[in-house]
C-alpha cells in the first residue's frame, strides 16, 4: 500500500503512530473525505470485497463505497500504520431482527491498551472509537452508545434522543477474512427492492464532524450545530450537488 497516497487522499498529516487519539483522527478524517454512497451498486457496474479493489477505487479513483469497501480499505490502511486489527462480521439489525442472514457489515476491532470499535461504513453513526469492554454509553461523537453482552455476541446500540437504546448491529469477536462478506455483497447488489439498488445517496461529515452533509435522489440535508435542514433537489441539479459536495460523478 503507498500509505503517503492513502494519507493524503484523506487530507491527514501530523502524527500517525497507534494511539487513541491519532486513531479518532484517522477516522475522523476517512469520515469527512471518503464518502458511504452507493453509486457503484446502483448503477450495477459490480463492486468486490477486496482491499485490491476498494484501496484503489478510493485512493486512486477517488470514489467512496459501502461498508466492505470503506471498512476494507480502511483496515488495510489500519494495519499498515501498526495498528492491531481484526474484521469482524456484523449482522445490520430492525429492532432484535436481523436484515439478512449471515453477517451483511464489515466492522473493525482494534486492539490498543484495550480493545475498540472502529466503523467508517455505517453511515451516520459514532464517529470516535467506542470502548469494545464496557457497555457504557459512551460518547461516539453524534451522540451515545452502548454495548449489549450476550455470550459470545456484541450488540450495538443508539441511544435515540428519549434515552431508548436502538439496536444498529451485532456481532461475534470470530475473525473475518474479505471471501467471508462474499455472498452478502452479490445479493446486496442484485436485490431489487433494497435500499442499496433504488436509489442514490451519498453522505459524508463535514469538517471532521459532527456536521454531516447526506445527498439523497430528491433533497439534499445538512446537520449542523445539532440540527438538521434539508432542501428539494430537482433531477437536473443532482449530479452537480454530488460533484460540489463530493466530488464524485454518478
Amino acid at each position: 500500500m503507498d500509505v503517503a497516497a492513502y494519507l493524503s487522499r484523506i487530507r491527514l498529516a501530523g502524527p500517525i503512530e497507534p494511539t487513541l487519539d491519532n486513531l479518532e483522527r484517522l477516522q475522523r478524517a476517512h469520515l469527512t473525505w471518503v464518502p458511504f454512497e452507493n453509486l457503484h451498486v446502483f448503477h450495477r457496474r459490480g463492486v468486490e470485497t477486496t482491499p485490491e479493489w476498494s484501496v484503489p477505487k478510493i485512493v486512486d479513483r477517488g470514489r467512496g463505497g459501502w461498508c466492505f469497501e470503506l471498512n476494507g480499505a480502511f483496515g488495510a490502511l489500519l494495519e499498515a500504520l501498526g495498528y492491531p486489527l481484526t474484521r469482524l462480521g456484523a449482522e445490520v439489525l430492525f429492532g432484535d431482527v436481523a436484515a439478512f442472514p449471515v453477517p451483511d457489515h464489515l466492522t473493525l476491532r482494534v486492539q490498543l491498551e484495550r480493545p475498540y470499535l472502529v466503523d467508517v461504513g455505517f453511515g451516520d453513526s459514532f464517529i470516535k472509537p467506542l470502548p469494545l469492554d464496557s457497555e457504557g454509553p459512551h460518547d461516539g461523537g453524534t451522540g451515545w452508545y452502548g454495548l449489549a453482552f450476550d455470550g459470545d455476541e456484541t450488540t450495538l446500540l443508539a441511544f435515540d434522543a428519549a434515552e431508548t437504546p436502538v439496536p444498529q448491529f451485532r456481532f461475534d469477536a470470530t475473525p473475518r477474512v474479505p471471501a467471508d462478506f462474499d455472498q452478502s455483497s452479490r445479493k446486496l447488489q442484485t436485490q431489487p427492492t433494497s435500499r442499496w439498488t433504488e436509489t442514490p445517496f451519498a453522505t459524508r461529515l463535514l469538517d471532521g464532524g459532527p456536521d454531516r452533509v447526506t445527498l439523497l435522489h430528491d433533497r439534499i440535508k445538512f446537520r449542523r450545530n445539532g440540527e438538521w435542514t434539508e432542501e428539494p433537489v430537482a433531477a437536473a441539479e443532482w449530479t452537480g450537488l454530488l460533484d460540489r459536495w463530493f466530488d464524485l460523478s454518478p
